[in-house]
């Protein structure tokens, strides 16, 4: 199983190759013998340790009594290394270091990797969240489907390229001065994602006090029907009785919402929909039974992927109530997402959508658009969060979106709001597109920077350096002498014993 990085590299003259199972012990139980049950430890599992960084959260302790029995043990300066996916995938490794009373316990998918005391211990925590490393321990896993794990054969049998003992001290103190450099800046650039998340926000606040169109009302306010006149227009629609006496609005209580523009008007998502429908019960199959069942978890990131969209079995009776159709506004009801909308648009396939959905048909006379950027303000999930009922399971139900209340203008104000927002949100999409291609880069370069580092390549060698080979020579010595004394030791406890 040996892997091997470096047989296509050219080592530099004064280095070796060697197996970490050589130079280091895998999964050895430290000395707790100064510990009682009532000493605190530093508990350490798999979530406190941050990906590729080797930060480890140190705040979680417990008493030596309850982790002694059934958790992985561990010293200061030991290196773990997670068995598991996506763990090990993520680059889960870590250096136990300021552990309390010097001892931790964590979970039992890590690997326990200690090395010889005279090693800079982040020499071999950088070779091991290479890629390359993990991805050839991803390939070396062994168990049954669903339980496979990285075998500590594998770090047994790991090949690292081995530098002068001086020179691992130059590699570790020039990699961690360039990753504090690239750490900055994309420290910097999530910054400037946060701003822009921000930004947006203050687009849409601006956008729905009527401030983003301030100007261009101005301009047209002799062109413009006050919101008012448009609300009536949709009751009037909407609000016949059988008897064609038009049905009354109902009384919105506007004293403790802000003032408006002079044009616009408070109303609610009920008085401008001309339907309100919770989606069809049906089970979902890959088969192409009838028309697509379009679910919530069909939804990312705004987007749906209709190829991947099951099926669903329908009577035709009832397929018409549920088609879906262009401007229609999904909203998710229940679970994580509540809350969360959905614009049909563009060229989409026969489709319904599925119970934990509901579907708002907004009157022609308003911008479909224009209540779905609604949906992406503050001021809507404000109103969303105060309206959830359920704790476990968080839902809205249709009578309690009927009542989010929105400010509404007039018809081509709102056409003229969506298209400010967009022209808006277009530029922080750049910016953020901008800023993704940097922490992509950011991630390649890191990764070049650790080639070069384990190639020889990242500082200048020194021919007066011990050459690594002496060292190695040193060290197995060393643990040829330690190997010896615990044997010598195992059989005076054994004689003493036997007496």
């Amino acid at each position: 199983m040996t892997t091997n990085f470096s047989n296509s590299v050219r080592l530099p003259k004064n280095w070796t190759n060697v197996l970490l199972g050589i130079i280091a012990d895998i999964n050895v139980r430290p000395d707790t013998s100064h510990l009682n049950d009532d000493s605190d430890v530093t508990f350490v599992p798999m979530r406190c340790v941050e990906p590729l960084t080797g930060r480890i959260d140190q705040s979680n302790k417990r008493k030596y009594l309850q982790v002694k029995k059934g958790y992985t043990a561990f010293q200061e300066g030991d290196l773990l290394f997670a068995k598991i996916t996506p763990c090990m995938e993520n680059g889960k490794v870590a250096i136990a270091d300021k552990l309390t009373n010097h001892i931790g316990f964590g979970s039992t998918e890590f690997h326990i990797v200690r090395l010889p005391y005279q090693f800079p211990k982040n020499f071999f925590f950088h070779f091991c969240i290479q890629e390359q490393v993990r991805k050839n321990a991803q390939r070396n896993m062994k168990g049954t489907a669903g339980q496979l794990r990285v075998p500590h054969q594998y770090l047994e049998q790991l090949q690292i390229p081995l530098p002068p003992l001086a020179e691992q001290r130059r590699i570790v103190a020039k990699i961690e001065e360039l990753f504090t450099r690239l750490d900055a800046g994309v420290e910097a650039l999530k910054k400037v994602k946060a701003e822009l998340k921000r930004y947006r926000q203050a687009v849409l606040k601006y956008a729905f006090e009527g401030k983003l169109t301030a100007e261009w009302r101005e301009k047209n306010k002799d062109k413009l029907e006050p919101a008012s006149k448009l609300l009536e227009r949709i009751a009037k629609e909407q609000g016949k009785t059988a008897k064609g006496k038009t049905k009354k609005l109902p009384p919105l209580d506007t004293s403790e919402l802000p003032e408006l523009p002079k044009e616009w008007a408070w109303t609610t998502v009920g008085q401008i929909s001309d339907n309100i429908q919770y989606g069809y019960t049906a089970k979902a199959t890959s088969e192409a039974i009838g028309p697509k069942l379009l679910r919530i978890t069909d939804i990312q990131n705004n987007t749906v992927s209709w190829d991947s969209v099951p099926y669903c079995r329908i009577d035709k009776d009832d397929k018409w109530k549920y088609t879906l159709n262009q401007g229609d506004l999904l909203f998710a009801r229940t679970g994580a997402t509540v809350g969360k909308s959905f614009l049909i648009k563009g060229k989409i396939p026969e489709a319904i959508f599925a119970s934990y959905l509901i579907r708002i048909i907004i009157n022609k006379v308003v911008d479909n658009e224009f209540v779905y950027k609604f949906f992406q303000s503050n001021k809507y999930w404000l109103q969303i969060s105060k309206g959830q009922l359920g704790i476990g399971q968080p839902n809205v139900n249709g009578q309690i979106l009927s009542r989010i209340t929105l400010p509404i203008p007039s018809a081509s104000e709102q056409r003229q709001i969506v298209a400010e927002i967009e022209r808006h949100f277009s530029i922080a999409d750049e910016v953020e597109q901008t800023i993704e291609k940097c922490l992509k880069e950011s991630d390649r370069l890191r990764h070049s920077i650790l080639k070069r580092a384990f190639e020889g390549k990242l500082v200048e060698q020194n021919p007066a350096d011990e050459p690594a080979e002496e060292l190695l020579k040193r060290i197995k010595a060393e643990r040829a002498k330690l190997q010896t004394e615990q044997k010598t030791k195992k059989r005076g406890v054994k004689a003493r014993e036997g007496k």
